[in-house]
């Protein structure tokens, strides 16, 4: 299966390189290009096996939600230079995501079930059970690993070590929220909930910019509105869009990232169904239908996107 696993260029003025989970992102000098891979990651480990059309997803999900909700922050984003490749503005990074929950689900809940009633800091009420809507939305951040496990942090924590500045942070808060807000109308509208999603922000000479990707498989989890309060009902798992499937297959299977585990096998199948899923993904958040790219030599035809771009650097 035709699929991108990592890239290894080399561009003229071209002043740094690094390999994510995810993206390789080649830095110059006042801009950065970000090629999504179709390279998977769960509980914070690369999955052997690349997911054809991924990156694909990702970044095309990521462009359209930047451009949707330009009016609330300033983001990053300038160009899409290929249906992998995104390139914007060179930003300081803030060193922590700010990750926002609505629902009760995913590390939040495995948190929750095993008795404990504050993450990050916030409390959560008694009684509540897998996937419940949380009584508002709530804002669990965590530190941003290059490797090895992101780590729960709370707001005072990232204010006691001096992180970001209060100001900063708080400009954070609202924009955090409000990203939510227009991503759970945006979900809304095409049948689903929007159940928790991360955002990462830059800063660039005063202004803090949106970067990265928002509101995709990777960093969202999606839950299928029409049979959300029935399944609540009878206790029912929710059918979501997200990639929580691979994490409780991987668990299912014995791997949860820990010391002396091993990555299962993924067979051809498997990987089928991982690529199918991600497309079902971008077509029912955008309501488009999924263009996929040309399948031959997609290195060099990333390649030669970024060399036309970056000669206007």
């Amino acid at each position: 299966m035709n699929s991108i696993s990592e890239t290894n260029f080399q561009f003229p003025n071209q002043t740094s390189f690094y390999k994510g989970k995810v993206r390789d992102v080649y830095s110059f000098e006042k801009h950065l290009v970000m090629v999504a891979t179709d390279r998977i990651s769960a509980f914070d480990v690369i999955l052997p096996r690349a997911i054809p059309f991924k990156g694909q997803v990702l970044n095309q999900i990521a462009a359209y939600f930047l451009n949707a909700t330009a009016d609330i922050v300033p983001n990053w984003l300038e160009e899409v230079a290929d249906p992998n490749v995104s390139i914007g503005i060179n930003c300081q990074p803030y060193p922590v995501e700010m990750v926002v929950r609505g629902y009760l689900a995913g590390h939040a809940w495995r948190e929750y079930s095993s008795g404990k009633r504050a993450v990050c800091g916030v409390t959560l009420p008694d009684g509540l059970k897998e996937n419940d809507k949380l009584p508002h939305p709530i804002i669990t951040p965590t530190t941003k690993a290059h490797e090895g496990h992101d780590e729960d942090i709370s707001r005072e924590e990232i204010l006691a070590q001096k992180l970001i500045s209060e100001d900063d942070y708080e400009h954070l808060e609202r924009y955090t929220l409000a990203l939510f807000g227009r991503g759970t109308e945006m979900a809304a509208d095409q049948g689903l909930i929007l159940v928790d999603t991360k955002y990462e922000f830059g800063n660039l000479e005063g202004v803090i910019y949106l970067i990265d990707e928002i509101h995709t498989p990777d960093s969202s989890r999606y839950f299928y509105k029409d049979v959300y309060q029935e399944n609540q009902r009878l206790n029912l798992p929710q059918k979501q869009l997200s990639k929580e499937f691979v994490r409780e297959w991987l668990i299912q299977n014995g791997f949860q990232g820990k010391e002396g585990q091993s990555i299962p096998a993924m067979e051809d199948e498997w990987i089928q169904q991982i690529s199918e899923r991600y497309i079902e993904l971008y077509e029912k958040v955008t309501g488009n239908k999924f263009q996929k790219s040309k399948a031959e030599n997609p290195l060099q035809r990333i390649e030669k996107a970024i060399l036309r771009a970056t000669e206007k650097f």
